[in-house]
């Protein structure tokens, strides 16, 4: 078992909540270091750029995913395209107890960011009102 970090649409209650075959693990957590976080191309996909000290903490949620679960979500997240995002380390802070966890994360390198595409600049949530906005690949 991995504890992964979601922070879009792989979140309990978003679009691609149907790839997490995770366990939620407590409750509400934040990355302990800032990040940037946009809604990207005319797909409005959330893109957390690997910047750290730029942005602001990003809140998610935490899954314990069993192995091929992963693979499912690194499918999803197209981490073996040139244009996917990466899988990484990360550490977040659980916001009831102030306990810091080593997770996985997906996301993207400033390299990938084109400037012009970003749509919006999310200050430290993807909100229910973002995936709204969301379009899937595979619709």
């Amino acid at each position: 078992m991995q504890k992964v970090f979601v922070f879009g649409t792989l979140k309990e209650g978003f679009p691609n909540f149907k790839t997490n075959k995770g366990i939620r693990f407590r409750k509400n957590f934040k990355t302990k270091e800032s990040y940037p976080l946009y809604l990207v191309g005319e797909r409005y996909s959330p893109w957390l750029i690997l910047n750290s000290g730029k942005g602001s903490p990003i809140k998610g949620q935490v899954f314990e995913v069993k192995n091929d679960a992963i693979f499912t979500m690194d499918v999803l997240e197209r981490v073996n395209e040139p244009d996917g995002y990466r899988r990484v380390l990360l550490v977040v802070i659980c916001l009831e107890s102030g306990e810091e966890f080593s997770v996985v994360a997906y996301g993207k390198p400033q390299e990938m960011l084109d400037v012009s595409t970003i749509q919006f600049e999310l200050a430290d949530e993807y909100k229910l009102e973002h995936a709204e906005l969301y379009r899937s690949r595979y619709s």
